[in-house]
């Protein structure tokens, strides 16, 4: 039905003459901005999957007069969405081979067993693989690590029936759908349940109060080890440009508007949002240990009772245990972390902006991260996965078998979330089309109330409104929504582009209140627990801590204390556009 509605109908060119300040409203821009309204509907709505939403431009621009589709298919396939493939891929080759499951155990094992520790472990895990892998892998993958030390804390290793009944359809989800399933509070507790009512039978009334503060200090543990995992991941995800989607969107949206902008790239921007996420991955916790009684501050100086101390033994006993089951580190797992850690280190050193990078070497323009990225990648689909012998060169009776890769192409087609490659493709096509239209200048001309607004006060609201957006619709929508209009925005305030579109991009992934945030929420949170109080606080900190990034070291990384060149030529051909717009339609005007 929306499809159906007429544009020409919908938006006319209003009859007085444009001026200077305000932009005309023409047909072209009104065609543009139906269909940005109608593929924000449905992407808030979900009426169409989000991939299928992203290929509408594909089809209306071309048809309304917006785009040629030689202009609109090229944005599907830019090398910004390259860059992101060759993270996916990576990530499906760390999988395949059960290396973040080692990373993570290693890690617990190292930080301890005190609950405050564990968390603390978890969210530190969770939040680097994060950077790599997708928000959503690693929160499935770490739930089922949690669950285990959970029931090492406050449970026997056997549990009822109804929990193994419940633990095999969980097993099952996991198989059709490729996600973790949590169990909910009371069924997790249920475990324990009738340990505790034998005991509570002969305890006397003294003790009673002191069963139900070790009931009380075990449901807080377990809301606190299942909250930290998906916030963990949303924060971790900001710190490198394939660690979530709106970080690229970003990066393909600047290569649109501004073309002359190159101080946006893997490593300046692992500068910026590192210690950014360290900052408030420690503030985080803390909230959380205070908040769930992971740290107690009254009575941090009271003896550890024996209940508590066995179960840490029991979590240390499950934790060496899975780590064991692991076997001894595989030649395969060797070569992906080398791998890995070569493809993390030439991203950062290409072009580091501070000190000259190994892609000056080559001609200038011409090596990009996402050479970088699919240079690594290629590798994957023909190193040896096991150990391969010189003695088969001169060993003329050894068999001639196959050895198989690190990563097949088939695990890659199953593994990697192709609709996400689509999803930037639509939004980067959506970019070109408000660019191309004129919706963006329509949008800055209508933004003049703003100029008096203080920059600083600008990233603060801009932080404040996108991340409440977030919290009811895609991150990834969002940004695309936003992005074009925070770009006019600072146009107008004559300050650095990125001095907006960075804080927007980043506050996209700050969701922390509700499960349906974002799928690490919505994963974590089927019991259907809600974080609303916890997440504010979150979403508070967050704000306040960008806020704090950027007008401190972030001025210095990506100059944001002038009005750049590049951005200056935006703004000059976007007056060389008005002016065209007005002189045409003054003299359609005239022949009226």
């Amino acid at each position: 039905m929306l499809l159906g509605l007429s544009t020409r109908t919908m938006f006319q060119a209003s009859p007085t003459a444009a001026s200077p300040s305000s932009p005309q409203f023409g047909i072209g821009e009104g065609r543009c901005l139906y269909v940005i309204l109608l593929m924000a509907l449905y992407w808030c709505t979900e009426a169409l999957p989000l991939a299928v939403t992203a290929l509408l431009p594909i089809v209306l621009f071309p048809f309304l007069g917006i785009l040629p589709s030689n202009k609109v298919c090229p944005q599907y396939f830019l090398d910004t969405n390259f860059l992101f493939l060759s993270g996916l891929i990576m990530a499906s080759a760390i999988e395949e081979w059960n290396l973040h499951r080692r990373i993570a155990l290693r890690v617990l094992m190292l930080v301890g067993v005190q609950p405050a520790r564990l968390i603390l472990g978890m969210m530190l895990t969770t939040s680097f693989l994060s950077m790599w892998l997708s928000n959503t892998a690693s929160t499935a993958m770490m739930l089922p690590i949690a669950n285990a030390i959970l029931k090492s804390l406050f449970g026997e290793k056997d549990t009822s029936k109804d929990m193994n009944r419940d633990n095999e359809e969980n097993q099952a989800s996991l198989q059709q759908n490729k996600l973790y399933t949590v169990p909910t509070e009371m069924q997790f507790l249920a475990s324990t349940e009738d340990k505790d009512l034998t005991e509570e039978k002969e305890v006397t009334s003294d003790a009673l109060s002191d069963l139900k503060k070790e009931e009380e200090y075990k449901t807080n543990i377990w809301k606190g080890f299942l909250i930290s995992i998906p916030y963990a991941a949303s924060i971790g995800g900001t710190a490198t440009l394939t660690g979530t989607a709106p970080n690229l969107i970003l990066l393909g949206q600047l290569k649109s508007y501004f073309p002359e902008c190159d101080v946006v790239n893997f490593g300046s921007w692992f500068m910026f949002a590192f210690p950014l996420m360290l900052i408030f991955l420690l503030l985080g916790w803390l909230w959380i240990s205070i908040l769930y009684g992971g740290i107690n501050l009254r009575g941090w100086r009271t003896k550890k009772s024996n209940i508590r101390a066995d179960a840490e033994v029991r979590a240390r006993e499950v934790i060496k245990e899975d780590y064991q089951k692991l076997g001894p580190t595989k030649f395969a797992e060797q070569a992906i972390f080398f791998l890995f850690c070569m493809f993390a280190i030439m991203l950062f050193s290409r072009d580091p902006k501070f000190i000259p990078g190994w892609a000056s070497l080559f001609a200038p323009g011409f090596i990009s991260d996402a050479v970088t990225g699919i240079t690594i990648v290629i590798i994957l689909f023909f190193f040896p996965s096991q150990k391969p012998s010189f003695r088969w060169w001169f060993d003329t009776k050894a068999p001639n078998t196959e050895t198989q890769p690190l990563l097949t192409w088939r695990k890659a087609q199953e593994t990697v979330p192709w609709n996400i490659i689509l999803l930037l493709g639509g939004g980067f096509a959506m970019a070109k089309g408000c660019e191309e239209s004129g919706l963006s200048v329509w949008i800055g001309g209508r933004l003049h109330p703003l100029e008096g607004v203080p920059p600083p006060v600008a990233v603060i609201l801009i932080t404040i409104v996108i991340a409440l957006f977030t919290e009811f619709a895609s991150n990834t929508a969002t940004i695309i929504i936003f992005l074009p209009v925070l770009a006019e925005l600072a146009i107008r305030l004559k300050v650095n582009p990125l001095y907006l579109m960075i804080p927007g991009t980043i506050g996209c992934s700050y969701a922390f209140m509700l499960p349906v945030s974002t799928p690490p929420n919505s994963i974590a949170f089927s019991s259907g627990h809600l974080m609303a109080r916890t997440g504010l606080l979150m979403n508070l900190m967050g704000v306040l801590l960008l806020s704090l990034a950027m007008n401190t070291w972030a001025k210095s990384i990506f100059q944001l204390g002038t009005f750049p060149a590049w951005a200056n030529i935006h703004a000059e051909n976007a007056t060389s556009f008005l002016t065209t717009v007005e002189n045409v339609t003054l003299s359609a005007l005239n022949k009226i």
